[in-house]
C-alpha cells in the first residue's frame, strides 16, 4: 500500500514511519511511505506558503497553490506508475471525523488505493483546498497540535500494521484492544512471579477454552469499566444470552 504525505517536515515524517514496524515494512516492500514537501511548489523566490487571513484573525493560513500544485505533482507520479485506483486524500484537522479502529480496517481494505495525508500548520489551509482536493478531514482526537504530521504518521502506522506480511504474526492485530469493540485483556510473561506477583493460574492451565473464556471475560470487564461507550456497542452486537431454563 502506497502512503503519500504532504508536508513541511519531510525529515520528521521520514524519521518517525523509518523506525520500528514501519521502518522494516517498507524495506521488505509491504508498504511504501513517500513525503512530499510543499515548500518546492511555492511559486515565489522566498518558497513562502502562507500568507494572512481574509477577515482578519491571528496567525498565517496555507495558500492554495503550493499544496494544490504538490496535490497535482502526486497523481502525476501515480500515473506516470500506471496506477489506476484514485487515491484518496486525507486533510488531518481537529474539526474532522475522530480517527477509529474502523477507520484504520476500512483503509487497509483497500491496499491498492493510495492514501494521500495532508497535514496542515500555521492556523491551517485555505478553504478552498479541501474541494480541490475532494480531501476528508479526519481528527486524532480532540486537542489541537501544532501541525497534522503526527497525526499523519498515527495513520500510516494503525493502517500499516493491518496489511498482511507487517506484522510478524498476522494474527496479532485480530486480538488488539478495539477489535470487536473491546479492549485488550490483560497479557502476562515469564516469570510467573514477580515481586509476589503471580501469573494468572488459568493461563498456565494448558486448557485453551478455559483460557479464551477467560480472556474474553477479562476483556468485558475492562471495556465495561474504563470504556463504557464501547462496551454499550458490544453488547449491541453481542446481547447476553437469557439463562437457560431449568429442567423440571
Amino acid at each position: 500500500m502506497e502512503f503519500h504525505i504532504m508536508t513541511l517536515f519531510p525529515d520528521m515524517m521520514d524519521t518517525i514511519l523509518g523506525e520500528s514496524i514501519t521502518g522494516r515494512a517498507q524495506k521488505a516492500g509491504r508498504i511504501t511511505v513517500k513525503t512530499w514537501n510543499i515548500r518546492d511548489y511555492a511559486q515565489n523566490t522566498s518558497r513562502h506558503v502562507d500568507d494572512y487571513i481574509y477577515g482578519g484573525g491571528p496567525g498565517m493560513l496555507m495558500q492554495c497553490e503550493p499544496i494544490d500544485l504538490c496535490y497535482q505533482a502526486i497523481l502525476e507520479d501515480l500515473d506516470s506508475r500506471g496506477i489506476q485506483e484514485r487515491p484518496r486524500t486525507i486533510y488531518l484537522s481537529p474539526k474532522g471525523e475522530t480517527f477509529r479502529q474502523e477507520k484504520a480496517e476500512g483503509f487497509a481494505a483497500e491496499p491498492d488505493r493510495p492514501l494521500i495525508l495532508l497535514c496542515g500548520h500555521y492556523e491551517g489551509i485555505d478553504d478552498r483546498v479541501l474541494t480541490l482536493l475532494s480531501a476528508e478531514e479526519i481528527s486524532i482526537g480532540d486537542f489541537v497540535l501544532t501541525g497534522g504530521e503526527l497525526g499523519a504518521a498515527i495513520i500510516v502506522d494503525a493502517v500499516a500494521r493491518l496489511l498482511p506480511g507487517v506484522l510478524g504474526d498476522d494474527t496479532s492485530a485480530v486480538y488488539e484492544s478495539f477489535h470487536e469493540n473491546l479492549l485488550e485483556c490483560p497479557q502476562y510473561t515469564r516469570p510467573e512471579v514477580y515481586k509476589d506477583l503471580q501469573v494468572p493460574e488459568v493461563l498456565l492451565s494448558g486448557n485453551h477454552a478455559l483460557i479464551r473464556q477467560w480472556r474474553l471475560e477479562q476483556a468485558e470487564k475492562l471495556t465495561e469499566e474504563r470504556r463504557p461507550d464501547l462496551y454499550r456497542i458490544y453488547r449491541e452486537e453481542h446481547p447476553v444470552p437469557p439463562p437457560k431454563k431449568k429442567k423440571k
